[in-house]
């Protein structure tokens, strides 16, 4: 992220809200966001990469944009939940690390 952190853009995401959004929306309805935003991800996803037929009117969706738009709600639920992602995301790793040490390695189905 070139030098950003997690930090950085939950702050970026607070002065655009202060500045521009006038306010945040309500955490449920944040969270309502975060779902459709995901079902655009998942809409791409299937179209260009899986089984389904991409549509005319889907080849022109942009799956970075798509992605950033989670990526900046997730960070509004952060700063209203008074949640320091940076330091959520070195404990997830950390956990993440010490419990699939191994796992992964000695999976059959991950043999390729």
């Amino acid at each position: 992220m070139g030098g950003m952190t997690l930090r950085s853009l939950q702050a970026e995401v607070d002065r655009w809200i202060a500045t521009v959004g006038v306010r945040y929306f309500d955490p449920l309805t944040n969270m309502a966001m975060l779902a459709e935003e995901v079902g655009e991800v998942a809409r791409i996803m299937a179209r260009r990469y899986g089984e389904q037929s991409e549509k005319e009117s889907d080849r022109t969706k942009d799956l970075g944009a798509e992605l950033a738009d989670v990526l900046f709600v997730v960070l509004c639920l952060a700063n209203q939940t008074g949640t320091e992602l940076d330091a959520a995301w070195e404990r997830r790793m950390a956990d993440t690390t010490a419990r699939d040490a191994d796992r992964h390695r000695t999976n059959p189905k991950l043999k390729g």
